[in-house]
C-alpha cells in the first residue's frame, strides 16, 4: 500500500481557498476555440433576452388587448409569440451543440498538455508517484473540469445575463418594487459563503479518497497473482472497504450540504416573490402611496420576474456548489501540469540540440562511449548519500559488470549513466564532455536499457520489436530477433510476428518477453548498453540464449551489466564489487577470484547453490 501513502501525501497540499487565478488558467483552454466560445456566448445572451421579453409580451396582452375586448387582436400576437419560441429554440440548439464541442476540445487539450508533460518528467517522478494518482488526474478530473467549463460556465453566463436583464427591467418599470424583491439578496449571499466553505472541504476529501481508491484498484488488479499466493484476499478487501467507506462518508456529507443549499435558496426566492405580490397587490388598488398605482399587467410582469430571477440564482448556486466540488479536481490537474522537471536541459543546450519534441539531430555528435564518473556523489531527496565521491573511468567498448548486495548502489550508478538522475555533486563525462552540456534526448537516443522485468506494449510482436525504431524494415526486425534467438519461439506461434502479446505482454512467458525486449533494444542499435539484472528472472536455457546474444551484441559497445547471476559476467572487461556506494574490489573474473575476497565468497557460494540445484533437479 506504499503507493496509496504517496498519493495521500500529494493530496494534503490542497487545502486552500478557491483560487480564481487557477480557474482563469483553465478557462484559457476554452479560449483556444475562440469561435466556438464567441458563438456560445452570443447564443446564451440571445436566449436570455428572449426569456426577458416573454413577460413583457404578457404585460402588453393584459394591459391592452384584454381590456379592448377584441379577441381578433390576439391572432397577430400569437404569431409573434410563436416566432419568439422558434427563435429561442434555435438559439438553445445552437449553444448546446457548441457547448458539447467545447467540452470535447477542452478535455482534449488538457489531456494533450498533461500527457506531453508526463513525457518530459524525470524518472524520479514515476519512482514516487502512484499510477492511480496519475490516472485519476488524466481521466476523471479532466473530464469533470471540461464539463464544468463547457456547461457550468455557459449556464453561469446565461444566468448572469438573465438576472442583470431582469433587474434592469424591474428598475425601469418600478424601482421601489424592485428594491423590495431584491431585499433577500444579502442574506442569500451570506448563505452562499457559508456553504461554499463546507461543501468545498468535503468534496476535496472525496477527490482525495478517489485517488487512493484508484491506486488500490490498480494495485489489486496488477498484483492479483501475488494476492492469491499470499492469501491476502480478505485483508485487501477490508483495506479497500475502509478506503471506500471514508469516501462514502465524505460524499454523503457533501451531498447533504448541497441538498440543503438549494431548498434554502428556493425558500428565499419564494419570500421575495411573496413580498412582490403583497406590495404590488396593494399598489394595484392604489392603497400604497409609496409605490404608486401600477397596472395588473405590470404586477404580473413583476411576479414573473421575481419568480424568474430566483430560478437563475438557484442555478448560480448550483454552479457555485459544483465549482467547489471541481475546485479540487482543478487543483490536481494544474498541479500535474505544473510539476517541475527535476532534470532539464539548459536553455543553451535546448537552443543547440533541441528538446524531446523538436530535436535538432543535425547538431548531435556521435558517441564513442568513453564514460567517466568524476568525484560523483548522489543522494535521493530526503535520504542519505547512496554514492560518495565515486570515481570510474570506462573506455569505449568496455563491458563493466556491477555486483553487490541489494541497496549497494548498483542501479543508482546505471541510472546516473542514463541521466535518469543527475549527480548531487561531481560530474559525469561522456567522451570528455559533461553530459549536462548536451541534451537528455541526445544521450538516451543512443542508450539501450533492458530491465529485469521487461515491459511490452499492447499490440503484436512485430510492433513491439519495432517500437524502438519505427522506420525499421521487416527484414531488420527479423534480423534483430534472430540475433537473440527470439525467432525460434516466434516462428512456432500460430500467428508468428503478428501474435498479439496482450496487456503488458501477459500472453507470453517472462523469458519470451525478455527476448523480445532484447531484440527491440538491438534494433535501435545503441552505442551504450545497460542491462539491469536482465537475466535474473528467466530460466537457465533462455539465459544461455541471451548470454550468447549479449556476447555478440556488446562487441565494440560500452556496456554496464548489473548482475545477480555471476555466471553471466565472467567475460566482462571489468567487474566492480559495490558496497555502501563504493568500489571495494575491481578486476576481471579471474583476478577477483585470485584475490579470494568478497567476490570470491559470492561466486563460490552461488556456484555451490547452482550445483546443488542441478543435482536435485
Amino acid at each position: 500500500m506504499e503507493q496509496l501513502e504517496v498519493s495521500a501525501l500529494q493530496e494534503e497540499e490542497f487545502d486552500k481557498k478557491v483560487d480564481f487565478k487557477l480557474w482563469k488558467r483553465l478557462v484559457k483552454y476554452a479560449l483556444r476555440s475562440r469561435g466556438t466560445v464567441a458563438f456560445t456566448i452570443l447564443a446564451n445572451i440571445f436566449v436570455a433576452l428572449v426569456d426577458i421579453v416573454y413577460p413583457l409580451l404578457s404585460r402588453y396582452v393584459i394591459d391592452n388587448i384584454i381590456p379592448s375586448g377584441n379577441p381578433q387582436s390576439l391572432v397577430p400576437f400569437g404569431f409573434v409569440y410563436a416566432g419568439f419560441i422558434l427563435i429561442q429554440g434555435l438559439g438553445v440548439m445552437g449553444f448546446i451543440m457548441a457547448s458539447g464541442k467545447l467540452e470535447t476540445m477542452i478535455a482534449y487539450d488538457i489531456r494533450q498538455d498533461s500527457f506531453k508533460h508526463l513525457q518530459e518528467l524525470s524518472f524520479s517522478y514515476y519512482d514516487k508517484t502512484a499510477v492511480g494518482y496519475i490516472m485519476a488526474r488524466m481521466v476523471s478530473d479532466v473530464g469533470r473540469i471540461s464539463e464544468l467549463i463547457a456547461w457550468g460556465l455557459i449556464d453561469l453566463l446565461w444566468s448572469l445575463a438573465y438576472v442583470v436583464g431582469i433587474m434592469v427591467m424591474m428598475f425601469v418599470m418600478k424601482w421601489q418594487l424592485a428594491l423590495i424583491v431584491l431585499a433577500v439578496i444579502p442574506p442569500l449571499a451570506v448563505i452562499c459563503v457559508y456553504f461554499q466553505k463546507k461543501i468545498l472541504r468535503h468534496y476535496r476529501d472525496v477527490r482525495k479518497q478517489n485517488s487512493k481508491i484508484t491506486g488500490a484498484l490498480n494495485e489489486g488488479i496488477m498484483g492479483a497473482v501475488t494476492t492469491k499466493t499470499l492469501v491476502r484476499e480478505e485483508r485487501n478487501t477490508e483495506e479497500f472497504k475502509a478506503e471506500t467507506g471514508r469516501m462514502r462518508k465524505s460524499a454523503i456529507r457533501a451531498a447533504v450540504l448541497s441538498a440543503m443549499f438549494t431548498p434554502i435558496v428556493m425558500c428565499l426566492g419564494s419570500v421575495g416573490t411573496g413580498l412582490a405580490l403583497y406590495a404590488g397587490g396593494i399598489s394595484v388598488v392604489g392603497k400604497w402611496a409609496g409605490i404608486g398605482v401600477i397596472t395588473v399587467g405590470t404586477l404580473s410582469t413583476f411576479i414573473s420576474y421575481s419568480t424568474g430571477i430566483f430560478d437563475p440564482i438557484q442555478q448560480l448556486a448550483g454552479i457555485f456548489a459544483e465549482m467547489q466540488s471541481a475546485q479540487a479536481s482543478a487543483e490536481r490537474v494544474i498541479a500535474l501540469i505544473d510539476t517541475p522537471l527535476e532534470i532539464r536541459d539548459s536553455d543553451e543546450v535546448i537552443a543547440k540540440y533541441g528538446d524531446s519534441f523538436f530535436p535538432k539531430r543535425e547538431n548531435w555528435e556521435d558517441i564513442r562511449g568513453d564514460i567517466v564518473f568524476d568525484d560523483v556523489s548522489f543522494a535521493y531527496k530526503e535520504g542519505e548519500k547512496v554514492l560518495s565521491h565515486f570515481n570510474l573511468d570506462v573506455k569505449a567498448g568496455q563491458t563493466i559488470a556491477l555486483v553487490g548486495e541489494t541497496g549497494a548502489g548498483k542501479s543508482t550508478i546505471v541510472n546516473l549513466v542514463c541521466r535518469f538522475y543527475e549527480p548531487t555533486e561531481g560530474r559525469i563525462l561522456i567522451d570528455g564532455v559533461d553530459y549536462r552540456e548536451r541534451s537528455q534526448l541526445w544521450l538516451q537516443d543512443r542508450l539501450g536499457y533492458v530491465l529485469q522485468q521487461p515491459h511490452l506494449f499492447s499490440g503484436n510482436i512485430m510492433e513491439n520489436i519495432r517500437y524502438g525504431r519505427p522506420d525499421a524494415t521487416d527484414e531488420e526486425v527479423y534480423a534483430a530477433a534472430a540475433l537473440v534467438h527470439a525467432d525460434e519461439f516466434i516462428n512456432n506461434l500460430d500467428d508468428g510476428y503478428k501474435t498479439e502479446v496482450g496487456e503488458g505482454g501477459a500472453r507470453l512467458s517472462t523469458g519470451q518477453k525478455q527476448l523480445i525486449s532484447f531484440a527491440r533494444v538491438i534494433l535501435a542499435n545503441p552505442r551504450v548498453f545497460v542491462l539491469d539484472e536482465a537475466t535474473s528472472s528467466i530460466d537457465t536455457e533462455t539465459e544461455q540464449l541471451i548470454q550468447n546474444a549479449i556476447t555478440k551484441v556488446l562487441e565494440n559497445r560500452t556496456s554496464f551489466i548489473v548482475a545477480h547471476r555471476l555466471s553471466t559476467i565472467r567475460s566482462a572487461d571489468r567487474i566492480l564489487v559495490i558496497r555502501g556506494g563504493k568500489v571495494i574490489e575491481s578486476g576481471t573474473h579471474r583476478e577477483l577470484l585470485a584475490l579470494k575476497g568478497y567476490y570470491y565468497d559470492l561466486y563460490t557460494t552461488q556456484f555451490r547453490k547452482d550445483a546443488l540445484k542441478n543435482v536435485l533437479d
